[in-house]
């Protein structure tokens, strides 16, 4: 018998009793495992080299799984297209008449954009409406630089400062899109808030 048939048999006889094998080697007093691994780590093993080549002919070759880039693309979509049916509905049923004769003199309304306005709009256009910090317009000084209609004003603060503008002189600080984070109704409530400040603006409406 030679030395790879003894080394066969060694094994053999070790697995049937149970016992540990070691290699007969040794560095630094330290010897190494020589038995087979568990059956259930060899499989998980395997199936895991299975499932890594499945997964690549069916996301790259097949295509039939979406990626985290498409999926979210494919959310904010539809976010978006829930956000313009959204603004085209309450834009259907809302008038400049409208604003000042109803929103502007609901109080719920009101009060409604009165707390968006203290919670967002404050910063630049301070507590009176004045405008103190220079980064935004007044709102109370009878000039409406991008329209004196109340559905100027609700689509102003609806997409921000038009892009053809060049902002505030000297910071060219702009106003960003509030309809990006609120809904036309919260849009309608805040210019709401600003019509009831200034009624005499739009009295004729």
């Amino acid at each position: 018998m030679n030395e790879e048939e003894k080394d066969t048999y060694r094994r053999g006889e070790f697995a049937r009793k149970g016992e540990v094998i070691l290699r007969e080697h040794e560095y630094d007093g330290i010897q190494e495992f020589d038995q087979k691994l568990p059956n259930w780590w060899l499989f998980t093993f395997y199936g895991a080299i299975v499932f890594f080549f499945g997964m690549w002919f069916v996301y790259y070759t097949l295509g039939l799984v979406q990626s985290d880039q498409e999926r979210i693309t494919k959310a904010v979509s539809a976010v978006n297209e829930k956000k313009s049916a959204a603004l085209a509905d309450t834009l259907s049923n809302l008038t400049d008449s409208v604003l000042v004769h109803e929103w502007a003199t609901d109080e719920s309304k009101v009060k409604a954009g009165e707390a968006i306005y203290l919670q967002v709009c404050i910063a630049c256009h301070g507590p009176n409406m004045d405008a103190p910090t220079k980064l935004a317009l007044s709102l109370v000084d009878q000039e409406w630089k991008y329209g004196n209609a109340p559905l100027d004003i609700f689509k102003l603060i609806n997409n921000g400062t038009p892009p053809e503008s060049k902002g505030m002189e000297p910071s060219g600080a702009r106003m960003m899109p509030f309809g990006q984070s609120f809904s036309p109704e919260e849009i309608a409530s805040i210019t709401a808030f600003i019509i009831s400040k200034n009624k005499e603006d739009f009295k004729d409406y």
